[in-house]
């Protein structure tokens, strides 16, 4: 499945709603070039009245189901479409990463069709899961690593 489409229209609907929210998680470890899969988009936002009618606003754009389902890490919202299952999950924290602001500093930019988005830092990501510990996690964790350590060799060598 590509998942540009999703990506641009995401990051379209993130823009046009004043929404800032960072992409974390596998999805952005693979848009950073680690061989990686997931089902979801995972985002990191500042929770707050205002933030939370955002989600509303973009869960009617994209025809589909804004959810609180129990999650015992972070406090979730999913946005869910049955049509193609598209599930966006907004988390207020995760684990290992102190603030929102750091993230974002650290954050890089990339563009998708007419807008940008801020996805975390792979370094962020690994030391995310590192702190969560889950199993899915840790056993992705030399894959991620080895794509750090390639990109950084990479980035000395440019």
């Amino acid at each position: 499945m590509n998942a540009y489409p999703y990506l641009a229209r995401v990051a379209e609907l993130l823009q046009r709603h004043s929404l800032e929210a960072i992409l974390v998680g596998n999805a952005a470890a693979a848009i950073q070039g680690a061989p990686v899969t997931t089902v979801d988009l995972d985002f990191l936002f500042r929770k707050t009245p205002a933030n939370i009618r955002k989600l509303k606003a973009i869960t009617r754009d994209l025809d589909a189901v804004l959810m609180r389902p129990f999650y015992p890490a972070s406090d979730l919202f999913r946005i869910q479409r049955d049509l193609d299952q598209l599930q966006l999950d907004f988390m207020s924290t995760i684990d290992g990463v102190a603030s929102i602001e750091g993230l974002r500093r650290r954050a890089i930019q990339i563009r998708f069709g007419d807008a940008t988005l801020l996805v975390g830092s792979l370094a962020d990501i690994i030391k995310s899961k590192k702190a969560a510990g889950r199993p899915q996690d840790l056993a992705i964790m030399h894959v991620l690593e080895a794509t750090l350590a390639e990109k950084e060799k990479e980035n000395h060598q440019g």
